[in-house]
């Protein structure tokens, strides 16, 4: 069985599609489904099962928000990533898609180093992007909503150490920053945030980022409380 990430890319533009699935291909990555619409992107997942979804936002029909939502519902076992494009950094459209799963995005004039990096990351389950820019954005559009916070992320699953690293996290520090902030070891750390993203169901980092705000742990401009 090949190691190489598997991908579909969503985007009602062919020359987009056709620009990164040329770069993935040369570098070995195999782009195993092409989308121009919604319907067609969760067609692909449930027909191809990719480690990864590179997903356009804005497309005819069913737009990419809603087909990242219903890939990530649980219907579909062992779900991709979804890793969303779009031509703005901030965009109240990335935003609704990290909250509804999606674990990070990318602007569609990447450079092709940056594209490759971000999906073979994918596969190594690492997070897709940096806390400091997913940060960036939920500053701008979050609006706290404990109760349905709440609903899906207790946060009193967490221990009071795991609670202070959730905040910490939120405000963009990595993990060399929270092991000299909390005096302990990289793995420590390591094993603090897996624990997090276990006990609140959450699939990354970036979506941590999302949480810690949501839930007013962080607040926009200001340190973890």
């Amino acid at each position: 069985m090949s190691d190489a990430p598997r991908v579909v890319i969503a985007d009602d533009q062919a020359l987009v599609r056709t620009g990164f699935s040329m770069i993935l291909t040369a570098d070995g990555i195999d782009v195993v489904a092409e989308a121009a619409d919604g319907e067609q992107a969760v067609a692909a997942v449930e027909r191809t099962r990719p480690h990864l979804v590179l997903m356009d936002i804005r497309m005819p029909g069913l737009d990419g928000l809603e087909a990242t939502r219903r890939i990530l519902s649980g219907t579909i076992p062992d779900p991709p990533r979804v890793l969303i494009l779009t031509t703005y950094d901030l965009d109240r459209y990335v935003y609704a898609a990290l909250t509804a799963g999606a674990s990070g995005f990318l602007l569609k004039d990447v450079t092709p180093e940056h594209l490759v990096a971000a999906v073979r990351l994918a596969r190594s389950g690492d997070a897709l992007l940096a806390p400091a820019i997913t940060r960036r954005l939920v500053e701008r559009f979050v609006t706290q909503d404990t109760a349905t916070a709440a609903l899906h992320r207790d946060l009193a699953v967490l221990t009071p150490r795991e609670r202070q690293v959730l905040q910490c996290l939120g405000t963009g520090l990595s993990n060399a920053e929270l092991a000299s902030r909390f005096t302990l070891s990289e793995a420590t750390v390591k094993t603090h945030v897996a624990r997090i993203l276990s006990k609140l169901r959450l699939r990354d980092r970036a979506q941590a980022v999302v949480v810690a705000y949501e839930t007013g742990l962080v607040t926009p401009g200001g340190d973890p409380r």
